[in-house]
This record gives structure tokens, C-alpha cells and sequence, in this order.
């Protein structure tokens, strides 16, 4: 038996008035979703505690089959997990973005997708002038980077679980003055923070990014801290061995920890641009090598993040046609198999953050008998009696279910 899961990112949302009310998902042409709606099952599933922010950290953890309540520590070690980059016992990894903040707002939480050349050149300023052995700034993909505290021999971080922190993502043309770092440590954040503008204000790349008519980082925004977490191996835990496509680090330091193949795609960016193509053909190759292949996409969240209704359907039917559809029709050709297309949660375009909520799926293959759903969308999933309530339910029905009924 060979398994895909295809994960839409933040592709579930709301109706909306230039579609004529309908949502994304409805106003897409998305015949091969469709399809595996009809051949098997349409539900949904709340992969996010309201307990927890919403955000693919949780959101996918409980996707792959484990409760964020239990294994949820942080977003940011997941990311230093994808770096390869070691974590002690007391150590504590943070999310580093370079953003634009104007007038108080958060005008960009990208700095304007920022090539990754010139944040790395800025990754080493700040090493330079604010790092030392116990405060480690780590380069990662454009905007992407981390900050790693070390504390010293016979101490501990100032940080605890209490620490809070706000993702910048959440704050696009928000006023940042109420959403600054708070708890134990964050006078710390903030001060980084803070000593961070005119170093990368003083880079004359950087400048010139605003006379050239694009947007300059004024600093760095750190959120989403938290240690090392202890996730148990997805083979011994489930039978299955697997493998994740993505272009986010995020989503390879969790394969890392479950004990997956991260397969690197060429073209993949984690922006609307990504190579879907490739991702779809990397994906038909991996089965001969594991049981599970995962698909992560992006882009359908990157075009909620931007309020770009237009283009978060264009990620949709990008998805259907050049992933869903060659990698449905190959698992089918050679047997027993299973593919689930689900987002991880919602992304509303209203606006434009995450937001917790049931997301729909849709699944088929071997096993699954078909229920009444024609169509993968919200409403259909509103009305289906397949519910999980609590979102890591969810892969062991799609791993080992022989029933359509979710476990109790």
C-alpha cells in the first residue's frame, strides 16, 4: 500500500464576494480533488487546540499524527531541526524574520521577500555586532532565519513556556506596538530587537532597496521560541516509512525529527512561484522508496498572507492539475494505495493571518468506500458526519482505517 498526503497550505477560508460568495476552494477548477471527493470521502478535522496559535507548526504536527498538546514546544526548533543544527538540554531556538515595519505597522512581514544574499550578508552583521557564544544568529532562506541562545555553564535561559511572542505574519498592516514580545525574557527580545534597526539600516544594499522603489528590512522580529522537542519515531510509531517535499524549513525540521527523507526539489521556493511541476514528479519518484509521501505547498497560504484572492485560486488549480491529478492517477496505476489532500488550517484573506478552525480533506483509494460528496470545499465537509475534532485522529484512519467512521 502506498500513501500521499497533499497539503494545501492554508487553502480553507471563507466566501468570498468577488467569487460570488463562493470560497477559494469552491471558485477553483479542481477536477482531480473532485475526483478523489467522489471516489471516496469528504470530512473535516480541527488540527489546531484552541489552547495553541494557530500556525503550521501545531497544525501539521497534528496533521502527521501527533497531539501538539503533548509534542508541541515551539516553531522555531522545529526550523533548527531542518538546519541541522544542534539543541541542548537547556538550549532555546528562535524565529529571526527580517520585516518591514512603517509607521508602527507591519508592512511587510517579509522585508519584502528579501533576496536570501542579502539576509545572509545581514545574518553576519548582526553576528558580528550582537552574537557571541552564547547567542548564535543562523542564515536561513530570505526572510527565514533563527537565533539560537546557548546559556552559559550553570545557568538557565531566561525564557519558559509562558514566554510569548506573536507571529509576524499575523500582524500584516497591524499596529506592532501591542504585539511585542511579553513573559519571561521578552525584555531580552526586545532589546535584540531594538539593536538591531540601525545595523541593518546601515547596510548600503539594504538601502537601496527602498530607492529602488522595493521594500527595505528595518529589523528583525523574533516569536515563536521555544527547546528541543521529543517526537516519537513515525516508523515505530505507525509501521510506515516516509518522506516530505517542501520548500519550508519548518515542515523538513518535523520530517527530520519523525525520522523522514527530506527530498529536495529544485524550483521549489515556498512562494506562489514554486515549481509544481517538479514537486509532482519528486513525489511519483519517492514511492518507489517509502510508503508515505508528503506534499506540502506554500503558496495558497503566501496568497491569504498577501490578501490576493486572485492568486491563492491560481495556487489551487496549480496544485490540482500539476500535483494532485499525475500523482492520483500514477498511484492508481500500480495498486493498492490511499492519497488525502487536507490543508493544515485556515488562512482567512480577510485577514490575512491564520486562524484556528475545522479544515476539510478529502480522501479515496483502497479500503475507502465511497460516500454521497462530489465536491472538496467547506460546505461539503460542513455537512459530512467524518469529523475529527481532535486533528492528529486523523492519520492513523488514513494510515490503518478499514471503516469510514472516525475514531472514538
Amino acid at each position: 500500500m502506498k500513501f500521499v498526503l497533499v497539503i494545501p497550505d492554508g487553502c480553507a477560508d471563507e466566501p468570498q464576494s468577488v467569487l460570488g460568495n463562493r470560497t477559494p476552494l469552491q471558485a477553483a477548477h479542481t477536477p482531480h480533488m473532485d475526483e478523489i471527493a467522489r471516489l471516496g470521502v469528504v470530512g473535516r478535522s480541527d488540527n489546531v487546540p484552541a489552547s495553541l496559535p494557530s500556525g503550521s507548526d501545531v497544525a501539521t504536527m497534528s496533521l502527521f499524527g501527533y497531539d501538539p498538546l503533548q509534542y508541541h514546544t515551539g516553531r522555531a526548533p522545529l526550523e533548527a531541526a531542518a538546519q541541522g543544527i544542534p539543541l541542548g538540554g537547556r538550549d532555546w531556538a528562535i524565529r529571526c524574520n527580517f520585516v518591514t515595519i512603517e509607521n508602527g505597522h507591519m508592512k511587510s512581514f517579509t522585508a519584502g521577500q528579501i533576496p536570501t544574499a542579502l539576509a545572509h550578508r545581514l545574518i553576519d552583521r548582526l553576528q558580528q555586532r550582537l552574537g557571541d557564544e552564547h547567542w548564535e544568529f543562523h542564515a536561513g532562506v530570505s526572510y527565514r532565519n533563527l537565533l539560537i541562545h546557548r546559556p552559559a555553564a550553570g545557568r538557565q535561559a531566561p525564557f519558559s513556556r509562558e514566554t510569548r511572542s506573536t507571529p509576524p505574519h499575523d500582524l500584516t498592516d497591524q499596529p506592532v506596538a501591542c504585539n511585542l514580545p511579553t513573559g519571561p525574557g521578552s525584555d531580552v527580545l526586545l532589546q535584540l530587537m531594538d539593536q538591531s534597526q540601525p545595523i541593518v539600516s546601515a547596510d548600503p544594499t539594504n538601502a537601496a532597496r527602498t530607492r529602488e522603489g522595493e521594500l527595505a528590512t528595518t529589523g528583525i522580529w523574533l516569536w515563536g521560541l521555544g527547546q528541543q522537542p521529543a517526537l516519537d519515531d513515525f516508523h515505530a510509531r505507525f509501521g510506515k516509512w516516509g518522506a516530505m517535499i517542501t520548500a519550508v524549513d519548518l515542515l523538513r525540521g518535523i520530517a527530520s525529527l519523525l525520522g523522514w527523507k527530506n527530498i529536495q526539489v529544485p524550483g521549489a521556493t515556498g512562494y506562489l512561484d514554486t515549481d509544481y511541476v517538479a514537486k509532482g514528479q519528486y513525489a511519483i519518484r519517492a514511492l518507489d522508496d517509502v510508503d508515505l509521501v508528503v506534499v506540502h505547498v506554500e503558496a495558497t497560504d503566501e496568497a491569504s498572507h498577501e490578501g490576493d484572492v486572485r492568486a491563492k485560486v491560481e495556487s489551487l488549480e496549480r496544485i490540482d492539475r500539476d500535483l494532485v491529478g499525475p500523482i492520483h492517477a500514477h498511484l492508481r496505476s500500480r495498486g493498492n494505495y490511499r492519497i488525502l489532500v487536507s490543508p493544515d488550517h485556515p488562512t482567512f484573506l480577510r485577514t490575512k493571518t491564520h486562524s484556528h478552525g475545522h479544515v476539510p480533506f478529502a480522501l479515496c483509494g483502497t479500503g475507502i468506500t465511497p460516500d454521497a460528496a462530489s465536491t472538496y470545499d467547506e460546505a461539503t465537509a460542513a455537512q459530512s458526519i467524518l469529523a475529527f475534532d481532535r486533528g492528529h485522529e486523523l492519520m492513523p484512519y488514513f494510515l490503518h482505517s478499514t471503516r469510514n467512521l472516525p475514531a472514538q
